[in-house]
């Protein structure tokens, strides 16, 4: 693995904060440097002491990096690309946390010096909750991670970002950025689409008499608007394709119900009941669940 004397994580809430901490917790002879444009947020985690050091520049911040960790909403990617393209030192390896890749890789190849290595990193880890306050250093423990290359990408950069998500904890997994973006918008960003719309056509009233399910499945609603409007309009292609196939799973129930077919009914959710048993023992073989 490049050796790696000093990690810098650019954008300290949930996500920035936890690596922070959790680099520190696992690579004690690493130095970790914080940046975030916000002021109130620096200050926020000097007082928490979540980085070694946390930079009122965001130049100082890489100009000494053997790492660099976007950790902002993605976008923001490319003016941030540019901001540090003439700070960045030969062979620093430049990687980020967030939830679409294609345009990542596209933006960095179009702003980043040829002299460093971009690979893309998604950690599949966080909360409803966001902000410095509640980073921790065990948010990456039994997380996967998917790394994502192209054909241009640095094997060595690859292989050293396997590493290092690996001391975090994560179960590391490499792609390519469109298989990644396909991928994550059926298992992360439709169930998000999902949960919305489920809440939004709830009455105030019927919400107060919900149960456990329902709260279950309504549960990641709670995540902040901002941050997924970013994923959804960065994934919008894939995301939409999405939709139209839930649509389509939908009016399958549908038609069934209209026409009292009670085993259609009973074939459609037990063909689901079955996959997702499959996939839970799956989970809990790979210690995923406990």
């Amino acid at each position: 693995m490049k050796e790696l004397r000093q990690i810098t994580v650019i954008g300290l809430g949930l996500l920035g904060g936890s690596l922070t901490r959790a680099v520190s917790q696992s690579f004690a002879r690493v130095k970790t440097i914080g940046f975030t444009h916000r002021p109130a947020t620096r200050e926020k985690a000097r007082q928490l002491a979540v980085a070694d050091k946390v930079v009122d520049n965001i130049s100082e911040a890489v100009s000494s990096a053997d790492l660099v960790v976007l950790a902002t909403p993605i976008h923001v990617f490319e003016q941030t690309f540019i901001q540090i393209a003439d700070s960045l030192p030969v062979g620093c390896i430049v990687t980020d946390v967030g939830s679409t890749k294609i345009l990542p890789h596209r933006w960095a190849e179009a702003h980043l010096p040829k002299t460093v290595h971009y690979v893309g990193s998604h950690p599949i880890a966080g909360s409803e909750q966001r902000g410095v306050e509640f980073a921790r250093d065990d948010l990456f423990y039994q997380a996967n991670c998917i790394l994502t290359k192209t054909e241009d990408t640095n094997t060595a950069a690859v292989n050293t970002l396997k590493e290092f998500w690996s001391r975090l904890g994560c179960s590391v997994t490499v792609m390519t950025p469109v298989q990644h973006d396909e991928i994550l918008a059926n298992i992360s960003h439709l169930p998000h689409i999902m949960a919305a719309a489920l809440i939004n056509i709830t009455r105030p009233e019927q919400l107060r008499l919900a149960g456990k399910g329902f709260i279950d499945a309504s549960r990641i609603a709670s995540g902040p608007a901002n941050i997924w409007a970013d994923i959804f309009l960065t994934n919008a292609d894939n995301t939409s394709k999405g939709i139209d196939t839930i649509i389509t799973e939908l009016r399958k129930i549908q038609k069934a119900l209209k026409a009292g077919d009670q085993k259609q009914v009973e074939k459609l959710l037990e063909t689901a009941r079955n996959k997702r048993d499959t996939m839970i023992k799956y989970k809990m073989s790979k210690k995923e669940l406990t």
